[in-house]
């Protein structure tokens, strides 16, 4: 239950990043938070988990694996999936609205990240993972929906694509990094090379993005916020539970991210929600519960035998 506890103390950080944004100073941009936050976020993941994987090491944590081709390709790829799901998620928000984006990039995540890992591993998900992904990705889109009632505008296909692009994104990201776990590598060090790699990568696009807002110190605020609680803080917390879960369990549990971004919504900047959003939250919470229930047992280490 620790490892599901962490990754849902990550979803509830994750979900802060919409208030945090609509609380931050006028002048901002998405594309200019997200360089920054990758940039804070990246680089406080990196020395964070390095320090920790040290201690770790230090404390007899056992020999750390080689570092081989297969390794440094899947440690790289975390940090450019990472990269790029920011502006994939922005580009679905943009073109289709934050709720019907949020829902689609959210809701595919654990969908992907569950075929995914069993296209890779054969590892057949759990009836209590397809129960409880049906019910919360069922909370996502009636939560989403019901924030759009009344707009009959049809689904961009380019925004759609662009957040089916950050679900898998993060459903890359998890498994990648599963298969990491699997490898004998300690949480610590792989998240770090997903925070360094991520930050590397951003730093490149500082002098295309307006970063005036970052001189108040409001803006200043925002920007160690969301860099450092919701992705250095957050992508420790949310690896290290990854280390006791599947890759699907762990994708699903971050459903929580929507489910806290609207709470915060409702106490925090007074929106109000439709009856059909409320429910959503209501059938959100019951699946995450039920996978919260259902992850008691441990994570079952061999991959599911398929027939030929």
């Amino acid at each position: 239950m620790l490892h599901v506890l962490a990754v849902l103390a990550a979803a509830l950080l994750f979900g802060t990043t919409g208030t945090s944004q609509a609380l931050g100073p006028d002048g901002t941009t998405p594309l200019s938070i997200g360089v920054m936050r990758m940039v804070i976020g990246g680089t406080g993941l990196a020395v964070f988990a390095f320090v920790l994987a040290a201690r770790h090491a230090r404390r007899g944590g056992g020999p750390r694996p080689r570092l081989g081709a297969r390794a440094l390709l899947l440690m790289v790829l975390t940090g450019v999936c990472l990269a790029l799901y920011q502006p994939l998620f922005f580009l679905g928000t943009a073109r289709n609205g934050v709720a019907v984006g949020t829902v689609v990039a959210l809701g595919s995540a654990p969908i992907l990240a569950g075929l995914l890992e069993w296209a890779l591993t054969r590892r057949m998900p759990s009836p209590t993972w397809m129960a409880a992904t049906a019910l919360a990705t069922i909370g996502v889109v009636l939560l989403g929906f019901g924030g759009e009632a009344g707009n009959a505008a049809g689904t961009d296909p380019l925004g759609l694509l662009g957040s089916i692009g950050a679900g898998a994104s993060f459903a890359v990201i998890a498994n990648a990094q599963r298969r990491l776990l699997d490898d004998g590598w300690d949480p610590f060090t792989v998240v770090g090379a997903m925070g360094a790699s991520a930050a590397l990568l951003c730093a490149f696009a500082i002098p295309f993005v307006d970063l005036a807002w970052l001189g108040t110190s409001g803006g200043l605020t925002m920007a160690l916020w969301l860099g450092l609680g919701t992705i250095s803080v957050a992508y420790v917390m949310f690896t290290w539970g990854l280390s006791g879960l599947t890759a699907a369990t762990a994708a699903t549990l971050t459903l929580g991210e929507p489910l806290t971004a609207g709470i915060l919504g409702i106490t925090v900047l007074g929106e109000r929600l439709s009856v059909l959003a409320i429910i959503g939250l209501v059938v959100l919470a019951a699946g995450l519960a039920l996978l919260a229930w259902g992850s008691r047992a441990p994570r079952d280490p061999e991959p599911f035998a398929v027939e030929a």
